[in-house]
């Protein structure tokens, strides 16, 4: 009997030991991280930011684009989907969150008419992010002419690589026209981002040659799901010039490149020279990136962050968000808590000239976990718009300061402090 519970103590142990391993696997980064930091760096608006920022991120800096936003989802599921029915000749869409509703049966209708015409349709949708996508709408998918595809289903070879989601938002049309941003396919992103149960967010079309480079991003983590290249003009294009701004996509994943995300935020940080807009639905900043900004502000730099109010999706997070501000504020800079419904703008606007946007949220999952794809925008125009953007989330949130922020209750400080502790160690 006592060798016999001997045993069962000793596979529990080994279950155990087994189970702690996987989730070690799946929570520590799977390459080197940023540890220090980046130093010095030339404006955000010189030439030899842009020769470092082109060379060391991969993606060149590309000439000839029209850039243009959309804001909640009255503006972006209409563009999508009159992208989507102008296709000719591929469809390409990468999604974390596809769940069922009116939206999914929109993008359902348009994707598999497409498909049916003739045009190449391929989705990714992410396993975990689409859990509430119902079965009869892959077998609609697939039914209509759509290669649909799961990324990261829980298999058992992979499992070490669960927790690494494409968080990734991307629509390509036959190679010229891309989407990029924040948006999930879901219905809680229908209507205007000015009620609790709407999402504010944003999202935006690329036109003209940048297109490829998000194409080649869909591309990679299709390869990944399928084994398959997609390849030739279809999807690759001869691209006219469609306007004069210069864009770069910069995307990062576990399986290379996962620094890349937060080493473009840094090289912004550490570039800027005036000011900083920051909206960011999960501020969470590691050491390294919080430092950055204690820098700018220390060298006159003036930042603004908008964040979640009363509405938030995790309170996990918004708890460790919470933590940091203080640092924040003590430094110099101001925070707004946007009021009107649920905030999940991914955006970041230095010296009125660079704007970054997409769907990385300003967290380690983010730098170190997630398949993330963003949009780099060098031109004065469209930083200026963006900054009207900002300006009207401003006017719709309520200033924290440094007095609120210490007075929170002591209940809500430990649990920041826990939450935040948790946080730090994706």
């Amino acid at each position: 009997m006592r060798r016999r519970r001997r045993l069962l103590w000793a596979g529990l142990g080994a279950f155990a030991g087994l189970v702690i391993g996987l989730l070690l696997l799946n929570l520590l980064p799977q390459d080197e991280q940023l540890v220090h930091p980046l130093g010095p760096l030339s404006p955000v608006d010189s030439p030899q930011f842009r020769r470092e920022i082109g060379n060391l991120l991969g993606p060149a800096i590309i000439e000839g684009n029209a850039v243009a936003d959309f804001q909640n989802g009255a503006e972006i599921f209409p563009a999508m989907l009159e992208a989507i029915h102008s296709a000719q000749h591929s469809v390409d869409m990468e999604t974390y969150i596809y769940w069922s509703g009116e939206t999914s049966r929109q993008f359902v209708a348009a994707l598999t008419e497409r498909a049916r015409a003739g045009v190449r349709v391929h989705v990714i949708a992410d396993w975990v992010g689409s859990s509430r996508m119902h079965a009869d709408v892959v077998e609609a998918l697939r039914a209509g002419g759509v290669h649909f595809e799961y990324f990261h289903p829980l298999r058992w070879y992979d499992v070490d690589r669960f927790n690494n989601r494409t968080h990734r938002k991307l629509l390509i049309v036959d190679g010229r026209v891309a989407f990029t941003g924040g948006v999930g396919i879901a219905d809680a992103w229908r209507g205007r981002g000015d009620r609790p149960d709407i999402w504010r967010d944003m999202q935006f079309r690329i036109t003209g040659p940048g297109a490829a480079q998000m194409q080649a991003v869909f591309e990679d983590n299709w390869i990944t799901a399928t084994g398959q290249a997609l390849l030739g003009p279809e999807y690759y294009p001869q691209v006219a010039p469609a306007g004069e701004v210069a864009v770069q996509t910069v995307a990062s994943s576990p399986q290379g490149g996962s620094e890349n995300m937060q080493l473009m935020y840094l090289m912004a940080i550490d570039g800027a020279r005036r000011t900083i807009d920051l909206e960011a639905a999960y501020f969470v900043p590691d050491g390294l990136t919080l430092s950055a900004l204690q820098r700018a502000l220390a060298r006159g730099v003036r930042i603004r962050l908008v964040v979640p109010g009363p509405y938030v999706d995790s309170e996990l997070i918004n708890h460790a968000s919470q933590n940091s501000w203080g640092q924040m504020l003590r430094a110099g800079a101001k925070i707004y808590r946007f009021q009107p419904a649920m905030f999940h703008n991914k955006l970041m606007v230095v010296d009125s000239y660079l704007t970054i946007a997409g769907s990385a949220n300003f967290d380690n999952r983010s730098f170190s976990l997630n398949d993330e794809s963003n949009i780099n925008v060098y031109d004065r125009d469209f930083a200026a718009h963006m900054e009207a953007v900002i300006e009207r989330d401003i006017s719709r949130s309520r200033e924290l300061t440094l007095e609120q922020w210490r007075h929170r209750p002591w209940t809500r400080r430990v649990l920041d402090w826990l939450s935040a502790l948790g946080q730090a160690q994706y």
